[in-house]
């Protein structure tokens, strides 16, 4: 049962629950009732029937000859044995008698006479009696069926309510994961019941403030940072440059040149965060623009359009994503690196390894590489910047690996597709909902 987890939804769990305790008031007070009201109907006929034996015994006391009226009898051999010790004391009683094949009782009345003789009476129960204890079960029955239902339908309308406020602060979270830290859950949730649910919806609001406070503050003092190095990693650039031709000379211009792409690497991410970063859209032709830019960075690459289209976006960030990813599967993966163009839709594919499980599971992530090679393999900031800059487009980008038809295991390829959205994006970049099965 375990492996098998019961999703069910707040509303029916409350419902259920609200229909349960319904269900068990409306049986204990209908089980008490119904005894309540039998024992008392029970009682009026012990008392009716002891005032009809006392008429019929003045009767058979005064009358001559004497002879017992109105059904009674004498010394009946029937008498109930609590009845019968009662009158060995000379007392007088009442008794209900039950039947084992059911039906309704008998109600007795004996009384001792003056000579030692017993005078008794019995009737069954009255047959209006019964009719009344039918009806009375009857009501019953459709009064606690009739709580239930109303308890079952408020469960629903109450957890009805309940639900659809925790799912509005589900829904404004998720856009908060997003990325998007404007949204305010509480305002979200709406209402004018505090209830836990606002208790919820603050928590999760202080809890974005006081992550949007500390990502802000990470990403000045990255940028401050990198600003501060801009300016000496440049002056060391050209400082290199005066220096004579020589190995030492093209290591020291390599490893200046590492650090100012590093810096501006880091500059770029730091303005990515800060969602400050705005697109110039222009109609281009998707698959002519790929195709150009991607010869003139990777002869190499084989590109491939399969259906040309029109889009909206910003020539410029779409170069940096193709630049960033053909880099990617340059230095990691395996050639031949393969770029196909389908409608809004951008693959880049290498034959290498694949992505790390980290990079599919979480996403692309700075200064993680998922390699345990340090020696110049990058700082992971490429698809951290291709995931960034495809924000600002509106497009979203995705990665998967697949396997290659008789390649050994751990060869296949590492997939990075560029999901354009068919319009043009918002200002903080939106994600299209994408049918196209890949």
């Amino acid at each position: 049962m375990r492996g098998l987890p019961l999703r069910t939804g707040i509303r029916w769990k409350i419902a259920v629950a609200i229909a349960a305790v319904g269900a068990f008031i409306a049986v204990t007070l209908s089980v008490i009732v119904h005894n309540a009201a039998r024992i008392s109907m029970l009682d009026n006929a012990r008392e009716v029937q002891m005032e009809r034996l006392l008429f019929a015994q003045r009767l058979y006391e005064t009358s001559k000859p004497k002879e017992p009226r109105f059904g009674a009898k004498i010394n009946d051999p029937s008498l109930p044995g609590q009845l019968d010790q009662l009158m060995r004391d000379q007392r007088r009683g009442t008794y209900v008698q039950e039947h084992r094949h059911g039906g309704p009782p008998d109600v007795w009345a004996a009384v001792p006479l003056a000579n030692g003789d017993v005078l008794s009476l019995h009737i069954p129960f009255a047959d209006r009696s019964a009719t009344i204890m039918k009806d009375l079960d009857r009501a019953l029955v459709i009064g606690s069926v009739s709580v239930v239902f109303a308890g079952c339908a408020s469960g629903v309308l109450i957890g009805g309510q309940i639900s659809r406020r925790l799912r509005r602060a589900a829904a404004a979270a998720g856009r908060v994961a997003q990325g998007n830290g404007e949204v305010r859950v509480r305002e979200a949730v709406g209402g004018f019941v505090r209830d836990e649910t606002d208790d919820l919806a603050w928590a999760i609001d202080s809890l974005t403030d006081a992550l949007n406070e500390r990502i802000e503050a990470e990403r000045r003092v990255t940028a401050d940072i990198a600003h501060e190095l801009r300016t000496p990693v440049t002056g060391l650039l050209t400082a290199a440059e005066l220096l004579p031709p020589g190995r030492p000379t093209e290591l020291v211009r390599d490893r200046a040149q590492a650090m100012r792409t590093l810096v501006e690497d880091v500059l770029e991410v730091a303005r990515l965060d800060g969602a400050s970063e705005r697109a110039e859209l222009q109609e281009i032709a998707l698959g002519e623009f790929v195709d150009r830019r991607v010869r003139s960075m990777f002869p190499d690459a084989e590109v491939r359009v399969v259906h040309e289209s029109w889009v909206a976006t910003d020539p410029r960030r779409l170069e940096r994503i193709l630049g960033n990813l053909l880099a990617n599967a340059a230095k990691h993966g395996r050639g031949p690196v393969e770029v196909a163009v389908e409608g809004r839709v951008v693959r880049v594919r290498d034959h290498g390894p694949g992505f790390p499980e980290a990079l599919l599971r979480d996403g692309p992530s700075r200064f993680r590489t998922g390699t345990s090679d340090r020696a110049g393999q990058g700082h992971g900031l490429g698809l951290t910047i291709a995931s960034g800059q495809a924000r600002v487009l509106g497009a979203r980008l995705t990665f998967r690996n697949v396997a290659s038809e008789g390649a050994p295991e751990g060869v296949g390829g590492a997939v990075a597709v560029l999901w354009l959205p068919d319009h043009a994006p918002t200002n903080t970049g939106s994600f299209p909902i994408l049918r196209v099965a890949d």
